[in-house]
């Protein structure tokens, strides 16, 4: 595939601009395209962006000037659009999750082995600065070997900002389905795949009141469980107790800290891409600040669908959907967990995805 990569998204809500913004400034994609089931929203996203085709659905996936299909639609449409840009003989890299489920997560990586395309997925966020200089400085054995780790997310719920919530409490939605794709895909990034999964899971209300936008006061059913925790062992042995709430005002716990036999170490949201790495050892002042030694600079949401359309043929991207697939396997199996109260072993495993190193300029992080 020559340079630059043509991408035609399909999906121009929330997060498009985010999107649009970084293909713009990534010198190895071009916005050839847009799509949308408000064909009026997909010609305002176009026209902020020359050169790009506002098109129907099917044109934009029979267009042969559309390399890639970048999938922002709702996850409830995630399978449909995938299998339909599959079926059109176009790769495709996805939002997160992979799909609503992980069946028909396995009928997308299926249908796409048989097409001989490739599929990808976010979260991305990892390849910043943040979750990759945290690896490093693991892989270089600055606090020993890991054996645990915490991931915390706890917010009120979406409703207080998001004029349509309503996917966020139907099921494929809830916190973990929504932000656990970032703190597990980074939680395997750092430790490698997930073994065996418990937890436990409940909700508070029945009913959720939106308060901005158009609809504001108007309520919604909430049908899936907005409180999660569980206890993750990974294939190298760390134990990550994660916690995805709906259910709190906020937290002051760092969002990811782990902890090695020889230290611990804070690391950033993996909401986002860049932030401090904190270290803290034996003897040493607690919580030295690291530089930031690995990962893409000043990144944003796409670098991951660059190095998907980018990656060599019969190289695994780091945002692949094996590992798009063995996080969604990972969130069902710990929902079992916690609606069975037993111990679940994850079915699906993926590779360790491949560091992003060589940040210019920057500090090189050594064992001492």
């Amino acid at each position: 595939m020559g340079l630059p990569v043509n991408v035609g998204v399909i999906g121009c809500g929330v997060i498009f601009a985010q999107y649009a913004q970084t293909i713009e400034r990534l010198p190895e994609l071009r916005l050839a395209a847009v799509a949308d089931l408000d064909h009026e929203r997909a010609r305002e996203a176009a026209g902020r962006y020359p050169g790009t085709e506002a098109l129907t659905v099917e044109e934009l996936l029979a267009h042969p000037g559309v390399d890639v299909v970048l999938n922002l639609t709702i996850p409830a449409a995630h399978a449909e659009i995938a299998l339909r840009a599959i079926a059109a003989g176009k790769d495709v890299y996805g939002e997160k999750p992979l799909a609503a489920t992980t069946a028909e997560a396995a009928e997308v990586l299926r249908a796409a082995s048989a097409a001989g395309v490739r599929v990808g997925c976010a979260p991305d966020t990892v390849l910043g600065t943040g979750t990759q200089t945290a690896r490093k400085a693991i892989d270089d054995g600055l606090i020993g070997r890991p054996v645990a780790a915490t991931a915390t997310m706890i917010t009120p719920g979406h409703e207080r900002w998001h004029p349509n919530p309503d996917f966020y409490y139907v099921p494929g939605g809830g916190p973990l389905m929504d932000m656990g794709p970032y703190y597990i895909t980074s939680l395997i990034t750092l430790f490698g795949p997930v073994t065996t999964v418990i937890g436990a899971a409940g909700r508070t209300r029945a009913k959720r009141t939106i308060a901005s936008g158009p609809r504001s006061g108007e309520e919604i059913p909430v049908t899936v469980d907005t409180h999660i925790t569980g206890v993750l062992t990974h294939a190298s042995g760390v134990m990550s107790t994660l916690v995805m709430s709906f259910d709190g005002e906020a937290t002051t716990s760092p969002r990811i800290e782990v902890h090695g036999e020889q230290g611990s170490l804070v690391v950033p949201d993996p909401n986002h891409f860049d932030g401090p790495v904190q270290l803290a050892r034996p003897g040493a002042d607690p919580w030295e600040t690291l530089p930031a030694t690995a990962g893409h600079p000043d990144a944003g949401r796409g670098v991951g669908l660059a190095d998907f359309a980018t990656t060599p043929p019969g190289d695994e991207p780091r945002a692949s959907g094996a590992l798009a697939y063995h996080v969604l396997d990972v969130m069902e199996s710990l929902l079992h967990a916690a609606a069975t109260s037993t111990a679940v072993t994850v079915a699906s495993t993926c590779r360790r995805p491949e560091p992003v190193t060589g940040l210019p300029g920057a500090a090189t992080t050594a064992a001492t």
